[in-house]
């Protein structure tokens, strides 16, 4: 195995692939020179003398300048390095793209469930939402009644515990308390033996819809017209409070924009024009089971693998993130896109200091200029309430070998693998076309992950280093360890290692058609997520402006 690593020729540092002694002799390029630091693994030390005010390159890029003198040998940290990026522009040239050979997927299909609309869905969900927090307790209570009546309630693994507990203390046992050990038990996929081809019932509850924006209102009602209009979806049911600003008509509008013809059953119920609220979530309950006995009667069905969407997300990175798991699925995303399928790539501020390559690969001028307005327009928005993209980095991500934001984007940027922008979208805004489409979405991990797939992702690759539990209500999220480490500490939440990249066993290119084989797989039904049996099923819809 290696013990360091340069991403790109033009990089003026070497990143430790595992823990490096200060005093440790490294031999590159035919020069020689010793590490004045300890230098853990995932960090980054210079191959070259760099003066104060100088540039750090990484991934071939600008990301960084020193805040004083950096000998060669030495480590970058945060008490020697702040963020600096490069400025973008128009695009230089026209692009030109090497699309990987597919011959492997040739005639491949999975199976999945076809819409009317022609979308395809990797599962068959019926969704409960509430179009304000108000409704939240009474989707709740909904959830509650449907979950224990029809099996798809999780095992009540710690409410179990907790009774094991009482019965202890009830018996004056508390060195019994102290030292109890629960034993694990595995996690399981629940079907309905009622229903056996719907997937569950998913309830999307939230905090807004009203004491905001009107902006933020109509962005709510877009995103949940998106979860409607998936095809993982098969119909919902929808409860109102019926005086909040994200009306019912805003909701409808949406759905009328990304389906005219009205095609997928929604059941709406307003609580201030019900009798009562037993009276309405009666009905509620009553209709729902009847949408169901249809929905159950959709089967899966070969698709070719042109109809997936992919998203491609990270959260919890560390300093191997653009090294392994980032790359390798993007060349997953570039196999997908040669299949004629779709890809979304987003969190807008970790594309910070590459928007020049991206604006490059996009397909025509008024992709790459929808890319710079959003850009633009986003960071003034963060500056403006006293913060910036180069504050996006976490503790965790800096502790982890992400000094600066431009180091995170360079890294995060390498999901999009290297195909053809064919598409900027704005928060909400469904796909349309196959091929490589940027998102605009914050780096919050589940923000982002939630706006994925209310664009339209059947399916989510999220790469971590340090490790996130992340999923989603209705689209399988499959999780990536972008080491070794991590993937064997945190087990019952990793579907994937690429840490064998790192370790020099697997190239990008072969660990990323293993994770198509895993998509395919997964698309199809024939594996379920980590993030699925855990029953993983965050939601964040993103709030972009203030309460009022």
């Amino acid at each position: 195995m290696n013990i360091y690593i340069q991403i790109h020729p033009k990089d003026n540092v070497l990143v430790a692939l595992k823990d490096l002694p200060a005093g440790q002799t490294i031999d590159f390029n035919g020069d020689s020179f010793n590490l004045l630091n300890n230098v853990p693994a995932k960090h980054k030390f210079t191959i070259t003398d760099i003066a104060e005010g100088g540039s750090i390159t990484m991934y071939g890029v600008l990301v960084g300048k020193a805040t004083a003198e950096i000998p060669k040998g030495g480590i970058i940290t945060t008490r020697n390095l702040v963020h600096d990026a490069n400025a973008f522009h128009d695009q230089d040239a026209a692009f030109q793209w090497q699309a990987p050979d597919i011959t492997r997927w040739s005639g491949k299909h999975f199976m999945g469930y076809h819409r009317k609309d022609g979308q395809v869905g990797t599962r068959n969900y019926w969704l409960v939402i509430p179009m304000v927090f108000c409704e939240n307790r009474n989707v709740n209570v909904i959830k509650t009644a449907f979950e224990k009546g029809l099996g798809f309630a999780p095992e009540e693994v710690y409410n179990n515990q907790v009774l094991e507990l009482v019965d202890l203390y009830k018996g004056g046992n508390i060195e019994g308390i102290k030292t109890y050990r629960p034993q694990a038990v595995q996690n399981n996929q629940h079907k309905s033996s009622v229903f056996p081809n719907i997937d569950g019932i998913k309830f999307l509850v939230h905090e807004g819809g009203c004491g905001g924006t009107r902006q933020d209102a109509q962005a709510l009602c877009n995103l949940l017209a998106g979860y409607i209009h998936h095809p993982n979806v098969a119909g919902a049911t929808v409860l109102s409070l019926g005086c909040q600003h994200a009306q019912v008509s805003l909701l409808q509008q949406a759905l009328n924009k990304l389906n005219p013809a009205n095609d997928k059953p929604l059941l709406i119920y307003e609580q201030q024009h019900a009798p009562s609220e037993f009276d309405m979530l009666s009905k509620a309950i009553r209709e729902t089971f009847l949408a169901l006995i249809d929905a159950n009667k959709q089967e899966r069905q070969p698709a070719p693998l042109s109809k997936i969407v992919l998203g491609l997300e990270c959260g919890g990175s560390d300093g191997f993130s653009g090294i392994s798991a980032n790359p390798a699925i993007g060349h997953t995303s570039d196999l997908i896109v040669a299949l004629g399928g779709t890809t979304i790539l987003s969190e807008f501020p970790e594309l910070c200091g590459v928007e020049q390559e991206l604006i490059n690969r996009c397909e025509n001028s008024a992709v790459s200029d929808k890319f710079i307005q959003i850009m633009r327009a986003y960071e003034k928005q963060a500056m403006a309430v006293g913060s910036g993209f180069y504050m996006n980095p976490s503790p965790g991500n800096i502790k982890d070998g992400l000094i600066t934001d431009a180091i995170k984007s360079a890294g995060a940027a390498k999901k999009g693998g290297t195909s053809p922008v064919v598409d900027v979208l704005d928060y909400t805004e469904y796909v349309r076309k196959p091929g490589l489409n940027l998102l605009c979405t914050p780096g919050n991990d589940v923000e982002s992950t939630s706006a994925e797939v209310g664009s339209g992702a059947n399916i989510v690759l999220f790469t971590t280093g340090l490790g996130t539990p992340t999923g989603n209500p209705i689209a399988p999220v499959i999780k990536l360890a972008t080491n070794s480490v991590l993937a064997f500490k945190m087990s019952d939440i990793i579907d994937i290692n690429t840490g064998s990249i790192i370790e020099g066993s697997k190239t990008i290119e072969e660990m990323g058609e293993e994770i198509l084989d895993e998509v395919i797989d997964i698309a199809s039904g024939k594996k379920y997520t980590k993030a699925e049996l855990l029953h993983q099923d965050d939601f964040i819809p993103w709030k972009r402006g203030v309460s009022l």
